[in-house]
C-alpha cells in the first residue's frame, strides 16, 4: 500500500473505531472490509450497519481505496453520531415529559385539596346557618384572600349572612325587639283598678 497509508487514516473524518479485515481471494485479489463501531452510541440500531466490503487487486487498492471509503465512512460516522444525540435528546423528553408530569399531577393534587377545602368551608357554614348560629356560619365562611377566584361567590354569601345578624346588646346577647305599649294598657297604668277590676276615676273638687 501507499507509504501515506496511515497519514491518510489520520485525513478521514469519523468518531469511533475504525476496523480493518483483509483476507486474501481468488485471482491475487484481496478482500477488505471496513466496520466502523462507535461505542458511545448508545442505539442498537448501530450493529445493522453493515461493513464496507471491496474485492480487488492491490494495485487498484493503493490507486484507490481512501477514495472509495472517505465518503462512506464519513456518512457512517455522522449517522451514528446523530444517532446517539437522538437518544440523548430523547431521554431529555423523557425526562422533560415526566418532570411536567409530576408538577401536572401535583398542582392536580393541591387544586382537588384547595377545592375540598372551600366545599367544607361553604358546608359548614350552611350547617351553622340552619342552627340560627349566623355569626359564627359568617366566621365559617372561607377567605376570599385564600380564593380569590370564588371572590364572588365568598361576597354573597357573607353578605346574606351578615343581613341575619341581630343586633347585639351590652350583655352580648341579640336584643329582641320590645313591643309599644297599646293605649289601652297606657290607660290602665294611670287608673287605679277597683275590687271589681274596673277603672276607678277619682273627681277632684273644683276651687271656689
Amino acid at each position: 500500500m501507499n507509504i501515506n497509508f496511515f497519514n491518510q487514516i489520520q485525513a478521514l473524518d469519523f468518531t469511533g473505531v475504525l476496523q480493518l479485515n483483509i483476507s486474501k481471494g481468488a485471482e491475487n485479489n484481496l478482500i477488505v472490509s471496513v466496520l466502523l463501531n462507535n461505542e458511545q452510541c448508545g442505539d442498537n440500531a448501530k450493529n445493522l450497519i453493515p461493513p464496507l466490503t471491496f474485492n480487488a487487486t492491490p494495485q487498484e487498492f493503493d490507486e484507490g481505496f481512501f477514495e472509495q471509503i472517505k465518503a462512506p465512512i464519513q456518512t457512517v460516522s455522522g449517522v451514528m453520531v446523530d444517532m446517539e444525540k437522538f437518544l440523548k435528546q430523547m431521554e431529555e423528553v423523557k425526562k422533560q415529559s415526566a418532570m411536567e408530569k409530576e408538577k401536572t399531577e401535583k398542582a392536580k393534587k393541591e387544586k382537588e385539596a384547595k377545592d375540598k377545602k372551600f366545599k367544607d368551608g361553604m358546608a359548614k357554614a350552611d350547617e351553622l346557618e340552619k342552627e340560627g348560629k349566623f355569626r359564627e356560619a359568617w366566621m365559617k365562611v372561607p377567605d376570599i384572600t385564600e380564593f380569590p377566584e370564588k371572590a364572588d361567590e365568598i361576597r354573597r354569601r357573607k353578605t346574606a349572612l351578615s343581613a341575619k345578624f341581630a343586633t347585639p346588646s351590652l350583655f352580648g346577647e341579640a336584643e329582641e325587639p320590645q313591643p309599644e305599649p297599646s293605649q289601652e294598657e297606657e290607660t290602665t297604668a294611670d287608673c287605679p283598678i277597683d275590687e271589681t277590676g274596673n277603672c276607678q276615676f277619682y273627681e277632684t273638687d273644683e276651687e271656689e
